[in-house]
Formats: C-alpha cells, structure tokens, sequence
C-alpha cells in the first residue's frame, strides 16, 4: 500500500474518482488509518458489513465528549467561540439528547407529509426548465439541481426565498473547510453570517409565528422540554444545510451517471415508471454522502483484526460500502432496475438521514422532469473535466454543464400545457 499521506480524500482531484483507492483498501486494510488535511488523524472503514456495524454500534460515540480521555479532550483542536452552539446538532449527540431532539423534528419529516408536497417540487422544476429551455445549456447544478432543495427547505422552514442563495454560499463555504485550526479561521465569517440570520429568524418567530417549521420549532415542546437557544440555532443550521447539500449532490451526480451511461439513461426516458429503482441506484451508485459524519471510539474497538484505540476518530465510508462486492453483484455497474438495493446512502441505525423521504421525492421528480423535457441530453464538457467541491464528507459536483437539442424538440413544460389549455377552453 502507498504512503496514504499522498492522497487528499478531500481533495477535488479524489472526489473525481475516488472507487479504485476504496476497492484497494476493501481488498488489502479495510479499517485503515489516514492523515486528513487538518492534520488530525482517522480510521477509514470500508467494507459494507463493518460500516453497518460502525453506523449502528453504540461503541462509536458521536459526541466525542462521551469518548476522549480527560487527556485527549486536552489536546482536541482549538473551536472558535461562535462555532460551540453548533455543537449542539443532532448529528454530533448520542443518546438522551440526540434522541429528544430528533422527536421535535421528525413529524415534519413523515413520507405522508413529505408526499403531500410532490405538485410544489413539480411546479418548482417546471418552472427552472421554462426558464432555462430556449437557451438550449445550462449548468445543471446552479441552474436546477441546487435551487430546487434550497428553495423547498426554505419554503420549509419559513426563511425567504430570495434568501436561498446566502444561506448556501454560507453552508457551502463552512462545509467545504478544513476542520483544522486554520480551517475553521477562514470559515469564520461565514459562520457568524449565518448564525446571526438563523438567530434573526428565530426572534421574529417568537414575535410573530406562523404556519413554517422554526416557529414550530420555536413552539415545540416534547415530554415537557423545549428546545434551548443553542438547540434552536444548531437545529435550524443543521436543517438548512443537510436539507439541500445532500440532494444537490443527488441530483447532480446521478445526472453525470447517467449521462455517462447513456443505455440507463434511455432506459429511464423511455420507461419513466422505473424513477423509483433508478434513484436507490443512483443513490448506490454515486453516493451523495462519501462518508458518514464522525464517530469517535468510546473503547478500544477491534475491526477486521484492526484495534481502533479509545478516542480515535472513525469515519465509516458510505460510498466504499456502496459498491462492496461482498454485498452487491458487479458493484461497479450502474443498473436503475437493480434489485434488491441496500444500499446504505442515508446511513444506518439512530441517525438515520431525517430527510430521506424528501430527498429521494426531489431526486425522482427532478430527474424524471428533466428527462422528459429534454431531447439529446449531453455534456458540454469532457467527463473528465467536469469540476468537484472539496469537501471531506460529502462528494458534489461545482458544476455540470449540459445542452439539449433545440427547444423546437422539447417538451412543453405541465405549467406552459394547462395554460394553453385554458387559452383553448370555451
């Protein structure tokens, strides 16, 4: 095995192909040790069975407070003041907390309610397509795959809509930064941006409620306890960013997949009623969420005749897992009809995406619209020179610009359909 100081799994150069490197450790160190940017040091779990057992074993703290020796918590990286309420996120809480504050949050979450808002994605993707059809291009991440989460999430959670494109420079620019001293200096504006926004928010919501989720959030009482100011802050930027980066990357890169396999791509125009199988693929695929968020070993855990030592940061590889041939025949195939699919994209056990039904609604409805709206979909650029994000636990797409034939041959959008309709109507 090469020195693994010599690869940057951060890196955009990685994120553009990061399979053979995952394939190798999965066949000759399935749990290994990797030197990140920030210069801390974590252990790569890569096999399928392992990662499930990481996601789900109580062992991994994900609050690392519950896991570091007195000692090493001495020696933990320094965190700059206004980042400390956003440790108090759902992602970086074990249980009780992790658990109450999930139970404010998951009646909004529910495939029933998520299902009621499928007419408004529709219009929303419609609408992108109208506005870009005549120029025959676009970028397809800045053009539909981002707006679409953002402004749903947005009309979600109560924050304007022209607010959108702030709140994702700001997620974008935190999320893309080292964890490292230096790192979270530069991120430093951003974050304080966007906590002043949230905190904003939340006072006016206090002031005036209406019928959106922080001022339920504000509102909300479970077995008694309402969320503290710092619970609330945390929440909503949790909300805010993994309500729209994680299907961003969705949308995008199962695009790019199908557009590097044209038969799949054919094959779902042709028979739009296999949207479902084709997003739990795509999912599979390319994964959204390269890896799962930290865990941090409470004991000294033995794994693959690997010991992780008590305090070590794991971080189990979502995407290696994905294309694991112990567990998935020809892994490395894209097959929208595969099935069964376990594919393990929203993670495992107690933190468990929230939001999965949202996002596999918006992925299906906006590849499905833009298939069916578009003829000769292609790149407008080599494979190879389409741009990654840096980025340590999410795998995206800075761009991906496409062209269609001409509008002449597209489809007419279901807006631009009822109003000719009605223009008709006696």
């Amino acid at each position: 095995m090469d020195p693994i100081m010599n690869v940057n799994i951060a890196s955009p150069e990685f994120k553009a192909n990061p399979y053979p490197f995952y394939a190798r450790l999965r066949a000759e160190a399935p749990v290994y040790r990797v030197a990140l940017a920030s210069k801390q040091t974590a252990w790569l779990i890569t096999r399928y069975d392992d990662v499930v057992m990481a996601l789900k074993d109580e062992r991994f703290a994900k609050n690392k407070l519950n896991a570091l020796t007195s000692e090493q918590a001495a020696k933990q990286p320094w965190v700059p003041a206004m980042f400390k309420p956003l440790e108090h996120n759902m992602l970086d809480l074990d249980a009780p907390d992790h658990t109450r504050l999930r139970a404010l949050v998951h009646k909004a979450f529910t495939p029933r309610l998520i299902e009621q808002m499928q007419e408004r994605i529709q219009k929303l993707a419609d609408e992108l397509l109208d506005a870009v059809q005549r120029q025959g291009r676009m970028d397809l991440i800045h053009d539909y795959a981002l707006p679409i989460p953002t402004t749903i999430i947005a009309q979600m959670l109560g924050v304007p809509v022209q607010d959108r494109h702030k709140f994702h420079r700001w997620s974008s620019r935190i999320v893309s930064s080292n964890p490292s001293g230096w790192g979270m200096l530069k991120a430093i504006p951003d974050a304080m941006a966007f906590m002043r926004y949230v905190r904003k928010l939340i006072k006016a919501r206090r002031a005036a409620p209406q019928d959106d989720l922080i001022s339920a959030l504000v509102q909300a009482e479970e077995a008694g306890e309402q969320l503290s100011e710092d619970e609330l802050v945390a929440m909503i930027f949790l909300l805010l960013v993994a309500g729209h980066e994680t299907t961003v990357n969705l949308i995008g890169n199962g695009m790019l997949a199908l557009l590097e396999h044209p038969d799949q791509l054919e094959q779902l125009r042709n028979d739009p009623a296999l949207i479902k199988p084709a997003v739990e693929e795509l999912l599979r695929y390319a994964s959204p969420v390269e890896m799962a968020t930290e865990r941090y070993a409470r004991e000294d855990i033995t794994i693959a005749g690997v010991t992780i030592p008590r305090g070590a940061m794991v971080l189990a590889v979502i995407a290696s897992a994905n294309r694991d041939d112990r567990r998935f025949a020809n892994p490395d195939r894209l097959d929208i009809t595969r099935q069964p699919n376990k594919h393990l994209a929203f993670g495992q056990g107690a933190h468990y995406c929230l939001g999965a039904p949202l996002a596999r609604l918006e992925g299906q409805i906006a590849i499905n619209t833009l298939l069916r709206r578009s003829s000769a979909l292609r790149l407008a650029v080599p494979p190879g020179a389409v741009r990654w994000r840096r980025a340590l636990v999410l795998r995206g797409l800075e761009s991906l610009p496409v062209v269609w034939a001409k509008p002449s041959v597209m489809a007419q959008s279901e807006t631009q359909q009822a109003v000719l309709s009605s223009k008709e109507a006696p």
